[in-house]
């Protein structure tokens, strides 16, 4: 998975992969040379005598040293720069896959895992891939010509060899066997904690309200913990492997000491020799060595790579057709026609055949108890659901044969939970429209009741914090519904959007809209019977079904569920 992700990715970066190719090559004979010639100064020069010998090879391994660091430098630095460029562009497709999912995908992989995918996930095959172009030459050319040029220096002594690379290959894979599940492991506890943070963070002033700090510390200290388990483990496994690597390869150089000074002593060895051998003993440890490196950190990465694959093979549910179908211009009806819906994996429907008309320019209210299913059907709009059967139909068109870009720009949707982007004001209601100019900006504002954005000292440019922290829950609320008007749909939604708006506030804006909107559609959901009362048709909704549709005056003389909310929340006098 790892190979065919990274091939994907670095085609375009071919020419920097072989130039690092050629590098490391260079590199390697570079280093495999230098113990040789090291030999000969000891043989040829210090043993003879030649101080000119010495300074000429010594000159050549200087020259030598310094093509190897320049090689060294160039390799880090296009490895480097190939490594974060592979790692922009996977961040790049992986947000655009993102983005494109609904809510049936974003569910399945929750957001606490697609943030550790797009960041810890990404950055691991970014390190893996930067490991990889540092070594992924040097290592097997040190190995197999450290090797070559050992047995060059005594054969005999080659035995040593041909005895310690197996025993370092079985400890080596014996412990990859036992790493490689504990990676998988690892990332699955950092999605772990990472979800029960994002849960502590945004939901902060509940655990306050609840006093329910020490359980959460609980539950925060039992994910951390098995996080902290499962990284010792692969610690342990680290911990070991690299003292054992190398007390192999130390006893190994013990025995070249020994047999290689018997062989000095009986004349079937130079000094130089011994020395050379030893340091491509050196050698081919350190290659083992950074194999070990790669072998450990692969298992991981290749996790990653699959955990992101995962997600940008991931075909969202509800796409465009292949051959759409354009909407009317202009204004229309909205019809729902027998509209059921049910969740994935539900047992029953959350909407059970709907169907009502949104007459074109009309105010359309839905009310009724939490749970009753109206915010399901306002997610039908933009199609981030469909329906498990029936249709919903602008102008005459069915919604589920339009492009989904075309059909989201005709309507604009102000959500239940207010949501702001971290920049200015501007920036945010721009979010709806780039090219609006500040007079509509303006307008939209004083129609959505925000006039306290005119006290501010810098106005339309005001920072906005993260989410809109930096204002008060009706502000933002305010800020959302402008957003949204900007826009100027040809329908506009209002997801019990004024709950969080005192009643005068409410109804100034209620008074607003007709004047700002012209002749365009209405859908406004609501808990409060204040805020839609006025409106030109009101649909009851109850588990699931309509049971109720008229004005206020008409619900109140036929509809039993509509009677019970209104009198829950008005007295008798202010119903009528």
């Amino acid at each position: 998975m790892l190979i065919r992700l990274s091939l994907r990715y670095l085609r375009p970066y071919w020419g920097a992969i072989l130039l690092v190719v050629v590098l490391q090559i260079v590199q390697a004979a570079a280093a495999l040379s230098l113990p040789t010639l090291n030999a000969d100064i000891i043989d040829y020069g210090v043993v003879a005598g030649d101080i000119g010998y010495i300074w000429g090879t010594g000159g050549v391994m200087l020259a030598i040293t310094g093509i190897q660091a320049a090689c060294a430098i160039s390799i880090a630095f296009l490895g480097a720069r190939t490594s974060m460029r592979v790692g922009r562009d996977l961040r790049r497709d992986f947000v655009e896959r993102v983005q494109t999912f609904g809510g049936l995908e974003i569910t399945r992989f929750t957001p606490p895992s697609l943030i550790t995918r797009a960041t810890n996930d990404v950055q691991q095959i970014q390190n893996t891939l930067l490991m990889t172009f540092m070594i992924m030459i040097q290592a097997p050319a040190m190995m197999v010509g450290g090797v070559i040029m050992a047995i060059r220096q005594d054969a005999v002594l080659s035995w040593l060899l041909v005895a310690i690379i197996p025993i370092l290959a079985l400890v080596m894979t014996l412990a990859l066997v036992k790493m490689a599940p504990l990676f998988a492991t690892q990332q699955i506890r950092i999605d772990g904690i990472n979800t029960v943070m994002r849960e502590q963070l945004t939901g902060a002033r509940v655990i306050r309200a609840f006093v329910r700090q020490d359980s959460e510390r609980a539950r925060f200290g039992e994910a951390n913990t098995q996080l902290r388990d499962v990284a010792t483990r692969v610690g342990m496994w680290m911990a070991l492997l690299f003292p054992l690597v190398q007390f192999i390869v130390m006893a190994a150089q013990v025995g070249v000491i020994w047999f290689g000074g018997a062989r000095i002593d009986s004349g079937g060895m130079m000094v130089g020799s011994l020395v050379a051998f030893l340091n491509y003993l050196m050698q081919i440890f350190i290659s083992v060595m950074m194999t070990v490196m790669m072998f450990m950190i692969v298992p991981r990465a290749e996790v990653s790579s699959r955990r992101v694959r995962e997600v940008l093979v991931t075909e969202p549910k509800i796409t465009s057709p292949a051959a759409p179908v354009h909407l009317p211009d202009g204004v229309r009806d909205l019809a729902f026609e027998d509209v059921t819906v049910r969740y994935p994996g539900a047992e029953a429907d959350v909407l059970r055949r709907v169907a009502f008309t949104v007459p074109a320019g009309s105010t359309t209210a839905i009310i009724g108890s939490t749970g009753s299913g109206k915010t399901t059907l306002m997610n039908l709009l933009p199609r981030v659901l469909d329906p498990v059967s029936g249709a919903v139909r602008y102008g005459g068109v069915d919604l589920a044969a339009t492009d989904l870009e075309e059909l989201r720009a005709r309507f604009a949707m102000v959500p239940q939970r207010a949501f702001l982007f971290s920049g200015t004001i501007a920036s945010n209601l721009r979010v709806a429209r780039p090219d609006a100019t500040d007079e509509e900006l303006w307008e939209a504002l004083d129609a959505a009741q925000a006039e306290f954005v005119r006290t501010l000292d810098d106005g339309l440019d005001a920072p906005v914090e993260q989410g809109g922290k930096n204002f008060s829950g009706g502000q933002r609320q305010r800020l959302t519904i402008a957003r949204a008007l900007v826009r100027r749909a040809d329908l506009t939604v209002f997801d019990d959007s004024f709950s969080a708006l005192d009643y005068a506030t409410d109804a100034r804006l209620r008074a607003a809209l007709p004047g700002y909107l012209g002749s365009r559609s209405v859908l406004i959901i609501a808990q409060r019977v204040a805020t839609i009362r006025r409106a030109d048709q009101i649909i009851v909704i109850d588990h699931g079904e309509v049971v109720g549709r008229g004005t206020h005056t008409e619900l109140m003389g036929n509809c039993e569920t509509y009677q019970e909310i209104v009198l829950s929340q008005l007295s008798a006098e202010e119903a009528a």
